[in-house]
């Protein structure tokens, strides 16, 4: 029987990221998945800022800026005529980091380079087929035939997840629409690369949004398709005739990537956590593409995960600190299911009713600044806090961010030596104790509560009296400048009541 403190089920962006996660900290993981390799087909396009950040924080964001397509507007035509446009990447928003239109299989291949970097792989052909809890752990038996035991077990297995069946663990929904034809193409057509077009059209939406390499990402919705599972042909075929139907473009398709058929279906896990078993991303929800959520939540979750498992294997924490995971996550993926199942019904609005309130009052709504700057900051996630969840201090503080609030990316000097640099760049799987002058109370409370994972920051700014205490996801955990004081909220927030 070979051990690992956490076993990672599937290698999708979710599962990568939280073993890049964890193995920066130290943790022993084992990376399996029932494919043969990597996926080539971009499925997912787009990061929003926060997906960004998260790369940036594990140090896998690379060249990806430098490779994705800067196309940043979605233009709305109705009757042949532009009536809405909205923009992504408002320079207003406190964040550098940039929102991509960039393959899932680039994004995957970074995390992966990251992966081996910090001295991890993938073992590819090697499906979890059965699951044993007991209690100081899981025993995994793997289609290898090998059994593999380990204290903990994370299912970033995606919407169809054997872990999250094999835990028993609910996955209630509903379907939200017939089918959608999804397909990355080359297309010969004079339309502008420069952000994304959608048609509104009597018998369906249908959108493009520019790739890397010059391809197209082509998404349709087709409730009149009869076959079950149509071949490629099938829907190539049926594509070469909506896109200029409903564009009303002179288009021809000259090449194709991918071809695909989807329903839009809304659904979340009853739990996050089973005893030993944790699930994350898909494997915990699923809902619309729309807004480019999918990816983006995904991310979140196994940073949030990751330096929470990381303090429970290290014995820093108690289990219950996983309970915490689940608390901050599902109620946003609540929240996104929600948005994401309104922007569905939108889309797909066929009644007269509903194509009168689309065409005639949505649309015209979205094209209020006020209003686009909500959408695009909202779609984001840059508004996610943790303010209302169990580890924020409640207390009042005027000043933000507020405990539990993310704290944007600032310029900082290590007080080691005094080098400038910046506060995600320092993260990277480990706390940041960010202080206008040095504070040894502070420090000595950091290191004896969360070891060696903690790195310290100067302000650049003097005028900063209170220290911060930035969780390895970005968030701020705790705000003062009495040692005792961040030793109470370490002490109930990891609820150990000694220290090593």
């Amino acid at each position: 029987m070979t051990r690992a403190d956490v076993i990672v089920v599937g290698a999708g962006p979710a599962g990568v990221a939280l073993a890049c996660g964890l193995l920066s900290q130290g943790v022993a993981v084992r990376v399996v998945d029932k494919a043969a390799g990597p996926a080539t087909t971009s499925r997912a396009n787009f990061l929003h800022a926060r997906g960004s950040e998260v790369l940036d924080r594990l140090g896998a964001l690379a060249d990806l800026p430098q490779r994705s397509v800067r196309a940043m507007r979605i233009t709305a035509y109705l009757a042949g005529k532009p009536v809405m446009r909205l923009r992504f990447g408002d320079p207003g928003m406190d964040t550098a980091a940039p929102p991509m239109v960039i393959s899932q299989a680039k994004v995957e291949a970074a995390l992966r380079d990251r992966l081996a970097g910090v001295g991890g792989n993938i073992e590819w052909n090697t499906p979890l087929v059965k699951l044993r809890q007991h209690d100081g752990g899981v025993v995994a038996t793997l289609g290898t035939g090998e059994e593999v035991r380990a204290p903990w077990l994370v299912g970033c297995d995606g919407a169809n997840s054997a872990t999250r069946r094999l835990a028993d663990i609910g996955f209630p929904g509903v379907k939200l629409s017939e089918r959608f034809l999804l397909a990355d193409v080359g297309l010969d057509w004079n339309l502008d690369r420069s952000g994304t077009s959608g048609w509104i059209h009597p018998d369906g939406m249908i959108g493009a949004m520019p790739m890397p390499d010059d391809m197209w990402r082509v998404i349709a919705y087709d409730p009149g398709l009869s076959a079950e599972k149509p071949t490629d042909a099938e829907i190539l075929a049926r594509l070469e005739r909506m896109l200029p139907e409903r564009t009303g473009h002179d288009v021809r398709v000259t090449d194709t990537e991918w071809l695909s058929m989807f329903r839009v279906h809304r659904r979340l896990a009853d739990t996050y956590r089973r005893d030993r078993v944790l699930i994350a991303g898909d494997a915990a929800h699923t809902h619309a593409p729309f807004g480019g959520q999918g990816m983006l939540t995904g991310l979140g979750d196994v940073e949030n995960l990751a330096w929470k498992l990381a303090l429970v294997v290290a014995g820093r924490a108690d289990t219950a600190l996983l309970d915490t995971y689940q608390a901050e996550r599902r109620p946003l993926a609540t929240e996104v299911l929600r948005d994401t199942s309104t922007v569905t019904k939108v889309n797909i609005a066929q009644g007269p009713v509903g194509r009168f309130l689309r065409d005639r009052l949505i649309v015209p709504l979205v094209n209020l600044p006020w209003v686009q700057r909500s959408v695009t900051y909202r779609t984001s996630q840059l508004w996610v806090s943790y303010r209302r969840g169990p580890l924020a201090e409640k207390r009042l503080c005027a000043r933000k961010p507020r405990p539990g609030d993310r704290v944007a990316d600032m310029a900082c000097r290590r007080a080691a030596d005094g080098a400038p640099t910046r506060l995600y760049a320092e993260l990277g799987g480990r706390w940041a104790l960010l202080t206008s002058v040095g504070d040894d109370a502070l420090t000595a409370t950091a290191h004896a509560h969360l070891g060696e994972h903690v790195v310290e920051l100067r302000h650049d700014d003097a005028g900063h009296a209170e220290a911060m205490l930035i969780r390895p996801d970005g968030h701020l955990a705790w705000r003062g400048s009495a040692g005792e004081k961040m030793a109470d909220w370490l002490h109930r927030a990891l609820g150990r009541g000694d220290v090593r």
